[in-house]
């Protein structure tokens, strides 16, 4: 298709500005025959369907808070969507708006770090995304757009974003400063043992005691038993895994430390691996045949901090039970 990649942001005051950008974007790609996403909150979706009248049965409207539920996932998610939409020769095209408030701050800064990573993950595609983003949103957010999104758009006027950053800077930024201590009450075990049977247990006890469900129990297990593989093949001793309870907002907190520098192959896992071929070709794993591989493991949790230098390695793995109610939005500026 002619069409190439687009990443572009929508500030808005009110919903005047919104509709300005979104409908003309929507009745583009329904005019045009794309696969047309809106993925919004309950209350613009309902004003969107209204101003679109007829041309809304050509669009799929989802809800943001189920669509944005998991960077890693929908950003995986949306990926197969462009790889399905180009072979039935058609471009996808997503309206999406972002659901910032709720999220503890590692996840905020996540999700920052996902649309800086949405320009690599689609290059070459012919997908178009809109982002709208409300001044009223807290200051750091909204600078974070016009340095996540090459284009600012007003209307149908697209303009290019001076302060826009190259995605693996960006990235980086997010990486800058260095984790929290662990809190005081913290519980810690060496890993001095190649077998990961104490790991598991170790691991597996904390977490159903600090109130995890199951599923979520096994996909902390599945997830430390490849992060220290991981230590084991990359970094030094000594190893150690330290676990807590966050109080802000009841995640279990798993870390694993060693002594070694990593390498940043593959961005640490931040964009899903594809292998090469034509579109839908099946993805590959960046950590090699039979290997599990950071980006899974990005699948499996809330949120993933990893830092990495002379001093060693730091892997921070985090997940919050669904049932706990996260504290207010924070905003993080990567400036």
């Amino acid at each position: 298709m002619s069409d190439s990649f687009t990443h572009r942001v929508l500030p808005y005051d009110g919903m005047d500005d919104y509709l300005a950008g979104a409908l003309p974007f929507l009745r583009a790609g329904a005019a045009s025959g794309d696969r047309v996403l809106a993925v919004t909150p309950v209350a613009a979706g309902l004003l969107l369907r209204g101003e679109l009248g007829a041309a809304a049965a050509g669009i799929e409207f989802h809800e943001s808070a189920a669509w944005y539920s998991h960077p890693a996932r929908t950003l995986a998610g949306c990926l197969d969507m462009a790889d399905a939409a180009e072979r039935e020769g058609r471009r996808l095209r997503i309206l999406g708006e972002p659901g910032w408030n709720g999220r503890p701050a590692p996840e905020v800064l996540e999700w920052q770090r996902t649309e800086a990573l949405v320009n690599v993950a689609f290059a070459g595609t012919a997908t178009a995304i809109l982002c709208p983003y409300a001044r009223s949103l807290p200051a750091g957010v909204v600078a974070s757009s016009r340095r996540t999104h090459p284009e600012s758009v007003r209307g149908v006027t697209a303009v290019r974003n001076p302060g826009y950053l190259d995605p693996w800077t960006f990235s980086a930024r997010c990486d800058g400063e260095p984790l929290p201590a662990p809190p005081p009450d913290a519980e810690s075990m060496a890993l001095d043992r190649p077998d990961l049977y104490w790991l598991r247990a170790y691991a597996g006890d904390f977490a159903r005691r600090a109130g995890l469900p199951a599923g979520d129990v096994q996909r902390l297990l599945v997830a430390a038993t490849e992060v220290v593989t991981n230590a084991v093949r990359h970094g030094a001793p000594p190893m150690t895994l330290t676990m807590w309870t966050d109080p802000a907002d009841g995640s279990v907190v798993c870390q694993v430390t060693d002594a070694g520098r990593w390498p940043a192959a593959a961005g640490h896992g931040l964009v899903p691996p594809r292998s090469p071929g034509p579109p839908g070709a099946a993805r590959g794993n960046a950590a090699g045949p039979g290997r599990f591989g950071l980006w899974a493991v990005r699948l499996l949790c809330s949120a993933v901090q990893i830092r990495t230098g002379e001093q060693g390695t730091t892997v921070r793995l985090r997940l919050r039970p669904p049932a706990v109610p996260a504290g207010t939005a924070q905003a993080v500026d990567t400036a």
